[in-house]
């Protein structure tokens, strides 16, 4: 399914939008890549959903992501004697261990990694961030705070612990389960919550085996501080703005934002922004003009994709949230501006011929009326670099592998056409041509610029850039003769 905009649109599934013909109202109107939240549903939901997906890309013949995103360790307070409690500025609160019913003074944190890792002067933030208290004194078993800022504290609000790397894995019991279950499904990206560190991501990866890859969600502190070192371990990124927004302050998150949309861009590993973008079509049909100006940031920077959350999948008007998204895009990718921003923001490359072969593909396809960067890929990898460059043409990506067709809806620019294994360069020309053609891309007086590596079926030997016609005589052939 060709698509009029290079940024891709993953929507979020849930009670709103969990039947055949709301979901492929979803892929019509522009979501790339679905999201199933682990959070949320149970295992049987999950697989139902997965199945209307996969049947719906077989109706359509057009490859589909689905990204399985895990909940991760969640840190809550107990109960209260009230069910809740309001907390005075400058009030004394402590936080301990002892299982009995909270009251004014205190309540359990049934947590002890936490205690572990306090420090006098550290935050521990409360029902996200609305209460913020200061460690005045702490212990293996306690610790004792000052209300910062105070408020109502009721039954299992979630706590966050901003200031210091808590000794908890990314993955809980409940994650390890619903990894290994959703890995089994056939999920194309598992998105790991709570990673601070590289080891992390090595985990999840190890248990997912190659069967799925692995999307790193940066939502805690120590996430940012190691980010070089957990997008080398990660095969892509989600920058989840509301738990960052949460731990650190708000005025922080922007220029976050922008600095990881540019080092994930260097490293040709798609990027996702999330959270808030278009909240208020939960309930309304239209979105504010801030949250326009929002998705429309993310897109200036470049980033590979943009993610509805509650709005498509709780939300009264999931299908116009997605088409919001998908004009916004449109409108800003047609927009001069667009092109000098992403251009002036691209960093070159040059280490190997890869890099070499896809910066001056690009470089061809800008000075001449090449029509489309047609690219053989098994791993995605050449897609990847190709994408890189955010080239003023469309990008084609060809493939015998169905899950690297859907790992690549995630990648920005990049349409996949499936195609047989290749034994020699000639096909390759000969498929890219008719895809370009079938697609719309190019006619037959045209011209295109094919990208592969040779030896095919090899990944990461791409090493061969031609320019090839388009003209009638070429038809699509996928055998070796």
């Amino acid at each position: 399914m060709r698509r009029l905009r290079s940024v891709k649109i993953v929507a979020t599934l849930g009670p709103a939008s969990d039947d055949y013909d709301t979901i492929r109202a979803l892929h019509e109107a522009g979501a790339d890549v679905f999201r199933l939240n682990m959070s949320h549903g149970t295992h049987d939901d999950i697989r139902a959903r997965h199945a209307i997906i996969r049947q719906i890309e077989k109706d359509l013949d057009s490859p589909i992501g689905i990204l399985a995103d895990l909940q991760g360790p969640k840190l809550r307070v107990g109960t209260f004697e009230n069910g809740h409690e309001t907390l005075e500025e400058g009030a004394g609160f402590r936080m301990d261990l002892d299982p009995a019913l909270g009251t004014k003074a205190r309540v359990t944190l049934p947590h002890p990694e936490i205690f572990q890792a306090l420090e006098p002067g550290a935050h521990l933030l409360v029902n996200d961030g609305k209460i913020r208290l200061r460690v005045k004194d702490c212990g293996a078993d306690f610790a004792d705070c000052e209300v910062v800022t105070g408020g109502v504290i009721s039954n299992r609000k979630g706590v966050n612990v901003p200031d210091v790397v808590l000794p908890l894995r990314a993955l809980s019991e409940k994650d390890r389960k619903d990894l290994e279950f959703a890995a089994s499904l056939g999920v194309d990206w598992m998105a790991l919550s709570f990673v601070q560190r590289p080891e992390d991501v090595e985990e999840a990866r190890e248990l997912c085996a190659g069967r799925a890859a692995i999307l790193s969600k940066i939502e805690k502190p120590a996430a940012v501080k190691a980010f070089d070192s957990i997008l080398a371990v990660s095969d892509g990124v989600m920058v989840a703005r509301g738990d960052l927004g949460v731990e650190l302050p708000v005025q922080n998150v922007p220029p976050i934002q922008k600095r990881l949309i540019r080092k994930c861009r260097a490293a040709a590993k798609p990027v996702i922004v999330a959270t808030q973008m278009l909240e208020s079509m939960i309930e309304s049909p239209m979105p504010t003009r801030a949250e326009v100006s929002d998705v429309a940031t993310a897109i200036y920077e470049g980033a590979d994709a943009v993610m509805l959350s509650a709005e498509s999948a709780a939300g009264q008007y999931p299908v116009e949230a997605v088409t919001t998204m998908n004009n916004v895009a449109i409108e800003v990718e047609s927009d001069e501006t667009f092109r000098v921003v992403i251009e002036a923001s691209r960093q070159s490359k040059g280490e190997t011929v890869a890099d070499g072969v896809v910066a001056a593909a690009r470089e061809i396809a800008e000075k001449t009326d090449i029509k489309a960067i047609c690219c053989f890929t098994q791993s995605g990898t050449t897609a990847g670099l190709v994408a890189r460059e955010r080239p003023r043409v469309p990008i084609v990506a060809m493939t015998p592998l169905k899950g690297t067709a859907r790992r690549l809806a995630l990648v920005w620019g990049v349409q996949t056409v499936m195609t047989g294994e290749l034994v020699r360069f000639k096909q390759a020309v000969v498929n890219a041509a008719c895809a370009a053609r079938t697609m719309g891309y190019a006619g037959d007086a045209d011209q295109i610029l094919v990208v592969a590596g040779v030896p095919f079926n090899i990944p990461g030997t791409t090493n061969i850039l031609r320019v090839a016609p388009c003209d009638e005589r070429l038809i699509w052939r996928t055998d070796p003769e």
